[in-house]
Order: C-alpha cells, then structure tokens, then sequence
C-alpha cells in the first residue's frame, strides 16, 4: 500500500480507499509517519474566519444557510465597512492567529466598488502582517490576478465533495465551474485552499475521489479544510446524524497521506468532537484550526476550550529532578 510519503498526482480512486480502510492504528501510524515527514509535529496553525458579507446566495448548495434558496433565520447584511474587518483582524491577530480569512455570500465577484474595498481588506490585513485568505465564489483571472498583487496569500474555493456525488448536493454551479475558478487561483500565484465536507450522504468512494482530483493538482493544495458537516434545520440536509468521530480521524489521516505536505486543517464540525478526538485528528495530520466562536454562521469550539486544548498539546514546563 502506498504510505510512503511521496507527492504523487496519480492516486486512483481504489487506492485511496485502500488507505482509509486499513485497520485503524495501521491508519494512524502511518499517517502520523507522513505528518513528521513533511510537518512540524508540534505546530498547529490558528486561523480566524469572518463573514464580511453574510446570506443571500444565490446558489443552491444543500448544506448552506446562507442560499436565498431555504428558509433559515441567517440574516443578511452586506459588504463590512473595510476599517471594521481590519479592526477585526487586529483582534484576532493579538489573540493569536497568524491567518485571516474573508467569506462573502457571492456566487461570483464581481468588479466595482465592493471588489475594490475587498483589495483594500486584503492590503491591510496584508499589512498586519498576517496571512490573507479570501473566498468569495468564483473569480475570473484578472480578479484573481489583482487579489495577488494587492497580498492576498490564498483563496479558499471548496470542491466539497467527489465530482460523482456533486450533482446531489448542488445545481447552481457546477464541478467545471469550481476547477475553473481554482485553475484561475494558481494562474496568479495565490495558494490554493481547497478540501471539502464529510457526512452529507456520500460514501467513502466519493470523499475518495475528491482526494484524488485534488491530488491530481501541481502542486497540490497548499491548505486542504476537512469539513464535517454542521446540519442547520431548514436546509436540505438538515436533519442529518453528525458523522462519528472517527470517520473524521479516518478522513484526516487519508488526506495526510494522499496530500503529504498541505496544511490540513481541522475545519468545520469541529465543535462537536472531544478534546481527544481534536488531538488523535492532529496526531494524524491536522496542523490548522479556525479559533473563534463562529464558522461563518455555524458555531466553532469557543475559546476557553480552545485555549485549554493548545494548553494540553504545550511541551509541559520544566521540572526539577525527582528525588529517589
């Protein structure tokens, strides 16, 4: 089985269910070989993400609330003012995180004033000497070119799931329309981040095939989010179970391994696993988390129990010998 740690962009689809079905602490030894190969096991990257532009999408994706398309109380509200996201990031910068992400409600950006203040956002946030990261639909490539001149460090553009399963979960936009939008992101220069949702249905074949097209990318993702899915009522897929934590270790540690040197981030659904899941997942490969209370609009682990996680995974303090 190949768990060797090598970049490779020609994984099947087979093979890579191969890898997530192997016996548990086959699994986990091996991933976490790849983790130390390719990542500095103590490090785990906090990131802060902001809803700068919230509901009223046009597009239909079954897990979302915020589509014009169900009736979820979301609220609307439109662009923030530039000098409230960067006093946000300022915030979020002193309480620790190193990368600020943006999300907009688009289907698509579009030119004019509002994309001119996101360059705003982006420059500033840049200046804070952070990392920028933006996802805002689709873009063309002069809009992806002029994020990367203004220091947008990565755009995040989820393919969510296999494109076998895709049509299930969305109408409005298709699978060629998101690889479209991340062939224009890694045109301009800007990391790509890209991952997707786990616990909508699919089997593992599909979370398979979704490994295997973003591996087929050269280079591979820079960040790859694992998303468990957050069920909100009045959405499609509202009333489904949230997925065992396991399956969420399992799906962690297979993309370490598919996707050896990504920052594999532990993203949403997160919020619903114990302090020792969230650790086994980083034992396997997870090296990032969004810290914060909130996902956008679903809700995140809060920060006391974040704060008390990072202090569990401190190198404990130095103690004076131990008497015989």
């Amino acid at each position: 089985m190949a768990e060797t740690g090598d970049i490779r962009h020609d994984w099947t689809i087979d093979e890579i269910v191969g890898v997530h079905d192997q016996p548990l602490l086959d699994l986990v030894g091996a991933a976490n070989r790849v983790h130390r190969q390719y990542q500095p096991p103590n490090y785990v990257q906090k990131a802060s993400l902001l809803s700068i532009k919230t509901g009223g999408c046009p597009e239909d994706c079954a897990y979302c609330p915020q589509s014009a398309h169900y009736e979820v109380n979301v609220g609307r509200s439109p662009l923030m003012p530039t000098a409230e996201v960067l006093a946000l990031a300022t915030r979020a910068r002193a309480a620790g995180a190193d990368r600020f992400c943006m999300g907009a409600a688009w289907r698509q950006v579009r030119d004019g004033d509002e994309f001119d203040a996101l360059l705003d956002m982006v420059r500033g946030v840049d200046a804070l000497g952070m990392e920028a990261c933006a996802t805002l639909g689709m873009l063309t490539q002069s809009q992806a070119n002029r994020l990367k001149e203004a220091g947008l460090t990565a755009y995040n553009h989820n393919l969510d799931t296999g494109p076998e399963f895709y049509p299930k979960i969305i109408s409005t936009r298709t699978y060629e329309d998101r690889l479209a939008t991340l062939r224009a992101v890694r045109a301009a220069g800007i990391q790509m981040c890209c991952g997707g949702i786990i616990g909508m249905g699919e089997s593992v074949c599909d979370r398979a095939s979704m490994l295997a097209v973003l591996a087929g990318f050269d280079p591979h993702p820079e960040s790859v989010p694992i998303n468990a899915l957050v069920a909100v009522p009045g959405t499609p897929l509202g009333d489904r179970e949230p997925i065992d934590s396991i399956e969420f270790v399992r799906m962690i540690a297979t993309t370490r391994i598919v996707l050896p040197a990504a920052r594999v981030r532990l993203s949403a659904g997160r919020s619903n696993l114990s302090r020792e899941a969230q650790i086994l997942c980083m034992v396997v490969g997870a090296n990032s988390v969004f810290y914060g209370e909130k996902l956008l609009t679903t809700p995140n682990a809060t920060m006391p129990e974040d704060d008390a996680l990072f202090a569990a995974l401190a190198a404990r303090q130095t103690r004076a010998a131990c008497e015989p």
